[in-house]
């Protein structure tokens, strides 16, 4: 084929319900943009050029070039005449699902990045590596939310994973964080490879990697078939029970949590909010694609399978959140016990994806599954404010008192209010009290769970559970806040000052503030988390 062939077959039209190559370019000009940031920060650091500009400036350009972008995708795809199209052949999917994330996830950079320039870290020296990772990770997760080949489902994960790796590390010189990031490389290694041999496996027995075409394949090969009895059977199934190593193993599920609360103690705040956030995200939205890209239209050996799946993610989900809590209760040092936090909050997320899957196994109609799918992507829009609002503030405490003990928080009501009221928002919303942004979003997943009580029994066990888990982390949540607001400040401690008219006062205040307005006000948001969930079903 000559070069004019070529450039004709990149220039063409797509076929139906797929794009081609140059509409997928443009598609995919979020991760360009980010990838060019990229460049142009390594660019910077070789030509010096950093120490005119500094690197911040590139990473923050093109992080929120990258967010108008989706914005105005999102715009696009609103249209009454805008359909779902697969890219790149079909590896990856443009839809109102996977632009939310990918929206979710550059908005959730520059707030990120915003929060490293005013806590200082990285150093400028640093700042290039730190800032080409972070983005790095943010393009693997923008690649986990629109996957739609079993390629992409592991590159994606890959391309998140290995920065992490890095970034949990990032601290030179402290023991603490270099063991941190060897117990997360070696960790995710293990999980990457048996999540690896189970994709290979399923790919060899079902014949394709396409996500579209796992149903019907799945159908095919447990067609009148037993499935203890069927060595094909029962290797499809150990496959699904590989790939789901992985996914526990990036929501910190339990048993898989186990490199959680060591890399969040051993890497700085900020890292550590930005792995309890983005990549929570990226696997959610990779987790719901999969899962009903294999269950399909639920009939038949799928119907099962949806069954199966959600009643197993629902006690997954009811391990992880009493775990995590009751580990929470325990802790003396504030990173640890917010590690213990998110492992909780991976579960109540994990009660959502379950509570999808079981009302699609009972035919229990699209409009229950959508409320379940827009109880999980509301959930993780507030968790975005109320988690990194927590790390943010532990960050900035961190900064005048050197130390991220709990113990060490006595008394800040009396020199640092906007600090102390703006955690006590974020951890009173973790918990779910109303009117803040946490109590809607725990109440659209168990509004979710109580309708997939009609289908199946175990699921007022998973409702009851998820009750019980918000009750018992009232407790801890609230001795952080009893610290800061019931004692006094002893005399040899090291002053605190934060001004509400700083930029790091003002920073607090704009994450508190979202926490209670989206308690408010919660239509805007519900509503696009609703158009965001109308993609599948």
């Amino acid at each position: 084929m000559d070069f004019q062939a070529l450039l004709q077959q990149f220039l063409s039209k797509g076929v139906a319900h797929q794009a081609s190559t140059f509409d997928s370019l443009w598609i995919f000009l979020p991760e360009l943009v980010l990838s060019s940031s990229i460049i142009l920060m390594l660019l910077a650091r070789l030509t010096n050029v950093d120490r005119t500009i500094p690197t911040h400036w590139i990473a923050l350009l093109g992080g929120m070039s990258s967010f108008m972008i989706v914005l105005y995708q999102f715009w696009q795809i609103s249209l009454p005449d805008a359909i779902p199209v697969q890219i790149f052949t079909g590896l990856a999917m443009h839809d109102p699902f996977s632009i939310f994330f990918r929206g979710f996830l550059t908005f959730f950079l520059v707030f990120v990045i915003v929060l490293t320039v005013l806590t200082g870290i990285p150093d400028d020296e640093d700042a290039p590596d730190f800032y080409s990772l972070l983005s790095g990770a943010v393009i693997g997760m923008m690649l986990m939310s629109s996957a739609n080949h079993l390629l992409m489902l592991f590159l994606g994960i890959e391309m998140a994973s290995v920065p992490s790796y890095a970034l949990t590390g990032f601290l030179k010189g402290r023991r603490q964080s270099s063991e941190a990031a060897l117990k997360f490389v070696v960790y995710g290694a293990g999980a990457a490879g048996v999540m690896l041999f189970g994709i290979s496996l399923l790919a060899g027995l079902l014949g394709t990697a396409e996500f579209p075409q796992l149903a019907s394949r799945f159908q095919a090969v447990f067609a009148g078939r037993e499935v203890m009895q069927d060595p094909a059977a029962r290797c499809v199934l150990l496959a699904l029970l590989m790939i789901a190593v992985g996914f526990a193993f990036k929501l910190s599920a339990v048993p898989f949590h186990f490199w959680c609360p060591d890399a969040f103690q051993g890497a700085s705040a900020e890292v550590g909010g930005f792995l309890s956030i983005g990549s929570k995200a990226a696997a959610f939205a990779l987790l719901v694609r999969f899962t009903l890209s294999l269950t399909g239209d639920s009939t038949g050996a799928s119907q099962g399978l949806a069954l199966t799946c959600g009643l197993g993610l629902g006690f997954l989900a009811t391990l992880t959140a009493t775990f995590g809590n009751l580990a929470a209760y325990s802790q003396r040092n504030m990173k640890r016990m917010l590690a213990y936090s998110t492992i909780a909050h991976a579960g109540y997320m994990l009660m959502a994806v379950s509570a999808l899957l079981v009302l699609q196994s009972g035919n229990a109609g699209p409009d229950a599954a959508y409320r379940a799918i827009q109880g999980l992507l509301y959930y993780l829009c507030v968790y975005l404010f109320m988690n990194l609002g927590a790390f943010a503030i532990v960050a900035f405490i961190r900064n005048q008192t050197f130390s991220e003990e709990i113990e060490d928080y006595k008394g800040l009501s009396h020199q640092a209010p906007v600090l102390a009221i703006g955690m006590a928002i974020c951890l009173f919303s973790l918990v779910g009290i109303p009117p803040l942004g946490g109590f809607y979003g725990k109440a659209f997943i168990f509004a979710a769970l109580f309708d997939a009580t009609r289908v199946h029994w175990f699921m007022w066990v998973v409702l009851v559970a998820g009750g019980v888990n918000t009750v018992i982390s009232l407790f801890y949540y609230l001795r952080v806040a009893k610290y800061m607001c019931m004692y006094e400040r002893p005399a040899d401690a090291p002053a605190v000052a934060m001004p509400s008219n700083s930029s790091p006062g003002m920073y607090v205040m704009l994450l508190s503030g979202m926490v209670v307005f989206l308690g408010i006000i919660i239509n805007p948001l519900a509503n696009v988390a609703l158009r965001a969930a109308h993609a599948f079903l």
